[in-house]
């Protein structure tokens, strides 16, 4: 949640009327002590600059240790320099955040508030208690439990100051005293006596303490941040091995694209997700995620070097952009105009470019370098996953489907109407009826107009049947000539009726052949028997819906003369 624009004011307005005066307070009262020593004054300057400078980061959470530096500096030059020296470290830590160059300059004078408060205040409670600038900590345990006591009210007020701040101005609901408190806590403690040590040495070696102690602990640093990022990659990698294995599992294609990208939006910052898949000589949308809601795929298709997709596929390689200032130039389609962050990568099957992936945040710098690597892998995982799953589906089509009319074919029709009796008996389902459709004297359309002809009057019939029937139910080619019907929640009125209107259909319309024997066009006047049951009513099983269906249509409606419609009956 964003600090409103009067909360940020405030934060200005109380920088100002603070920490100058504060300055002065302390400048008056607590006057620096370093007799002049410019150039050991300017090396803890520097040391404390470049440990801000590099902060520890765990759980993507910057530790900011420069608390053991702060505590020698305090116990040799005083707390004006401290509080200053604090202050540079702020602004030393945000310019290397780039928190600056984001939009949230009111952290700056926020941080620089909560680091005066926690100096001043420790620096008085320490004075209070009796402590002075300069003791021998080394023989002195008194002045030792003092410098201890200004470490621990200092960390402690600046953890309450950052409690506050979350609460009341980032408005966070979420306890502060979790387990990032615990390790920054823990850090803190184990550098306590870093501090100690480095002023200790001082006095006694001078300048050295500083290349004794802190190019060490800086080293230290340098190493553990080194550690946390590959630690950080080989989780990056792990989970990329996982979601590829999990793609792998899925066999619908929609299913594969919608796992991807929730993944996706799992591991990275994502407020804008576009799927492009190679078609031809261009980019086709294929799926477009904004803000978490799948939107329409209206984006025009996209050429090469079109766009920053385009030259993803043109180039066949990745685009990291950090600010809108970057990659505004060669914008191509739709783009929101709150978008920052871009990371575009190639999607590539078999050596050969399949499609390209394009992900956005609104946040600046949201993705790192090394997430090209990531998100490569998991492209390729969703490349052989989508193939797959297309395979599996054009698979599954040939295996239900009539090569010939497209329609459904006996073996889908059977599961089907096993499934619907099985809703029907869990009372998903009031009733089922069936319709099933016999061409009259097929035969003879064959032998006078070849068998051609007869496998057009079947492919237009099919068309004709599923025109009617729409979403109210499935067609199916049972066999040879004979089409059926399933029709779920319907009556048999209902379904004699829809009997009917396709008898009419097929009787006072004439199919039109191409590929006649004697090859001219001809129109061709075809009748069909049809016969009507339903369940329960007149079936308790799918076999016996399909029995009293079959007898009404061959004993109702072909004895009795063909081109009409009977509905099956017990009497």
């Amino acid at each position: 949640m964003g600090v409103k624009p009067q909360v940020q004011r405030t934060i200005f307005l109380v920088w100002f009327l603070l920490v100058p005066a504060g300055l002065w307070f302390t400048y008056t009262y607590y006057p620096p002590r370093f007799n002049g020593n410019w150039v050991d004054i300017l090396a803890f300057l520097l040391l404390t600059l470049i440990v801000a400078s590099m902060p520890i980061v765990i759980n993507d959470m910057f530790i900011f240790l420069i608390q053991w530096v702060a505590l020698a500096t305090f116990l040799k030059f005083g707390l004006f320099v401290e509080i200053l020296f604090a202050q540079a470290a702020v602004i030393s830590l945000l310019v290397r955040l780039r928190i600056l160059k984001n939009g949230q300059l009111f952290r700056l004078p926020l941080n620089l508030i909560m680091f005066f408060i926690g100096s001043f205040v420790s620096g008085i409670v320490y004075f209070l208690l009796g402590g002075e600038t300069g003791p021998n900590l080394s023989h002195d345990r008194h002045a030792l439990l003092l410098a201890v006591v200004y470490a621990v009210v200092s960390y402690l007020l600046n953890q309450i100051i950052i409690s506050f701040n979350l609460f009341f101005i980032y408005k966070r609901k979420e306890s502060y005293f979790g387990k990032d408190f615990f390790v920054e806590t823990i850090t803190t403690l184990i550098t306590l006596p870093i501090g100690i040590m480095l002023y200790i040495l001082y006095r006694q070696v001078g300048i050295l303490a500083i290349l004794f102690v802190g190019i060490p602990f800086a080293s230290v640093s340098i190493v553990f941040n080194l550690y946390y990022s590959s630690q950080k990659i080989n989780e990056y990698l792990q989970k990329a091995a996982e979601i590829g294995h999990q793609l792998a599992e899925r066999l619908n294609v929609n299913d594969v694209i919608h796992l991807f990208i929730q993944k996706l939006s799992e591991m990275l910052p994502v407020d804008y997700a576009y799927i492009f898949e190679v078609s031809g000589d261009e980019l086709k949308l294929i799926r477009r995620i904004e803000s978490g809601t799948v939107m329409a795929n209206d984006i025009k298709p996209l050429k090469k070097n079109e766009g920053i997709c385009g030259k993803v596929w043109a180039r066949r390689k990745a685009y990291l952009f950090s600010a809108k200032m970057e990659w505004r130039g060669i914008v191509s389609g739709q783009i929101p105009s709150d978008v920052e962050s871009i990371l575009c990568v190639p999607i590539v099957s078999s050596k050969n470019v399949t499609g390209v992936l394009l992900l956005a945040a609104k946040k600046k710098r949201a993705y790192e370098k090394f997430q090209h690597m990531i998100i490569d892998i998991l492209c390729s995982h969703f490349a052989v996953a989508m193939e797959n799953a297309k395979h599996y589906e054009q698979t599954k089509r040939q295996s239900e489907r009539c090569a010939l009319t497209k329609l459904y074919n006996y073996r889908y029709f059977e599961n089907m109407l096993n499934e619907e009796f099985e809703k029907m008996a869990s009372f998903q389902r009031q009733m089922l009826s069936l319709i099933i459709l016999d061409i009259d004297h097929f035969k003879e359309v064959n032998d006078t107009y070849g068998h051609q002809s007869g496998n057009e009057i079947l492919i237009e019939l099919a068309n004709r049947v599923s025109k009617l029937v729409g979403a109210r139910g499935t067609v199916a080619r049972y066999g040879g000539e004979e089409f059926v019907v399933l029709l779920p929640d319907t009556s048999k009125e209902e379904a004699y009726q829809m009997a009917e209107h396709i008898r009419q259909s097929v009787a006072n319309w004439p199919f039109t052949l191409q590929q006649s024997l004697d090859q001219k066009q001809q129109q061709v006047r075809i009748t069909a028997s049809i016969g009507v049951a339903t369940a329960p009513e007149d079936a308790e099983d799918a076999m016996a819906l399909i029995r009293h269906a079959d007898r009404a249509l061959y004993v109702g409606a072909k004895r009795a003369g063909r081109n009409r419609v009977a509905e099956y009956s017990s009497c």
